[in-house]
């Protein structure tokens, strides 16, 4: 950040540093010209330059900035979504506890990519009561539970976000719907799982091939009755799946289901989706109007299917339905006509 005049480093805005600068800027000549700057201007210029500008460099231009710097109203907004991000996974979660710490508790808009863990989350959880908005990308290490352990936490919650979380598995979107009856905008974002790749014909597993594509969808619509916008790209969802999203959400007014190309819209689901939803976005639109969270600017959708299903998962329960029943996919079931 070039202003033209020498910034003092970084140990001078301690206590005794910014006694310091006190003396230094007495002993000069001339002010900077932004000092004499309404408070509320100088306030509106500060927060356009997002929480890193502001923590790393502006805060130690002078000190009115840094006073200002430390309003609570500058981070209500926080976005740490830059792809410097990526390889300093140390520095930004302290840089980021540093932003919460700031908003003291009015923080209501949250965005986070590329880094940051379970621990990051539960902190900024339970400093945040205000929050409506929490938007994730590409944190791997943010597991499900987590995640609905945050939202719980989080009664203003209204919007939430997340884009490529493999480790996201249905019952943690249930559990995320169940924890706050509040949420009006959700999205869940991902690669396209196959979960059969080497399928046993002799493998009496119906459950995978019949239910597994709509479990997702299937707990949106049980969870999330009071959706009004939701975004699914990329997911394995079939025809069933969206039909129970919209028995379920009906309160939707703008869907996207971009990328979900196992979809068979040319009928009357097709043209229930159309009637029903104001803003309805198809799995062959384009995306070129989304910000995708990509660390090397290329189209992290643009992956082919993988598998991740193990056949042992079931393993540690007596058999199949003992299986369903316990992740609370009995209706489900029954409903498919398997048991």
């Amino acid at each position: 950040m070039n202003t033209g005049w020498e910034i003092p480093a970084a140990e001078e805005f301690s206590d005794s540093g910014r006694r310091g600068w006190g003396r230094s800027a007495a002993a000069a000549s001339t002010s900077p010209p932004w000092i004499d700057l309404p408070a509320d201007v100088t306030a509106n210029i500060l927060k356009r330059l997002g929480a890193e500008e502001m923590l790393c460099s502006a805060q130690q231009v002078c000190a009115t900035w840094w006073n200002v710097c430390k309003d609570p109203s500058l981070w209500r907004v926080i976005d740490f979504s830059s792809t410097k991000q990526i390889d300093s996974d140390v520095n930004y979660t302290a840089m980021c506890r540093r932003a919460v710490d700031r908003s003291r508790g009015q923080l209501i808009d949250f965005t986070i990519q590329y880094f940051g863990g379970d621990k990051l989350m539960e902190y900024i959880a339970d400093r945040s009561p205000n929050l409506k908005r929490l938007k994730l990308g590409t944190c791997f290490d943010i597991s499900g539970p987590c995640a609905a352990r945050i939202v719980a936490k989080l009664g203003q919650l209204e919007e939430f976000h997340l884009t490529i979380r493999p480790g996201v598995s249905s019952a943690d979107i249930r559990a995320i719907g169940n924890a706050c009856p509040t949420l009006k905008s959700f999205s869940c974002n991902g690669f396209k799982y196959l979960l059969i790749v080497d399928f046993d014909e002799d493998d009496d597993r119906p459950f995978i091939d019949s239910i597994h594509p709509n479990m997702y969808a299937h707990a949106i619509s049980k969870s999330m009755p009071n959706l009004q916008h939701l975004q699914v790209f990329g997911h394995w969802m079939e025809n069933k799946g969206l039909e129970l999203i919209l028995n379920g959400c009906p309160r939707l007014e703008s869907l996207d289901i971009r990328r979900c190309f196992d979809l068979d819209l040319e009928g009357d689901l097709g043209k229930r989706c159309r009637q029903q939803i104001k803003h309805l976005k198809l799995p062959h639109d384009s995306t070129s109007d989304v910000p995708w969270p990509s660390c090397h600017g290329n189209d992290p959708f643009d992956c082919p299917p993988f598998s991740n299903y193990n056949p042992d998962v079931y393993c540690y329960y007596e058999d199949m339905e003992d299986h369903i029943r316990r992740h609370g996919y009995a209706d489900l079931y029954v409903s498919s006509g398997l048991i």
